[in-house]
């Protein structure tokens, strides 16, 4: 036969059984958001990563062709000095 204490014990071994069987579970869903979260921040990190390229070669660029422009404004005005000393 079964004592009160056994079968306090059984129903308590059970219980907990299941509790840990539903926390597993839980678990395993959780983790699985966790990855499909990291991997879509993880896109928009790539994304925005590919943006701040774009711009920083765009401002790259735009700098150089001021650079241009004003090296060959440089240039202007040392010809434009030659001339002026030649007359």
């Amino acid at each position: 036969m079964i004592d009160t204490v056994q079968a306090v014990l059984l129903f308590v071994i059970v219980l907990l059984t299941i509790l840990f069987v539903i926390l597993g579970i839980q678990v395993f869903y959780i983790l699985r958001d966790l990855r499909q979260t990291i991997r879509r921040t993880n896109n928009i990190l790539e994304d925005a990563e590919n943006v701040s390229d774009n711009v920083t070669n765009s401002l790259n660029s735009f700098t150089n062709m001021f650079g241009g422009a004003s090296a060959l404004g440089s240039i202007a005005s040392i010809i434009s000095l030659f001339k002026r000393k030649k007359e």
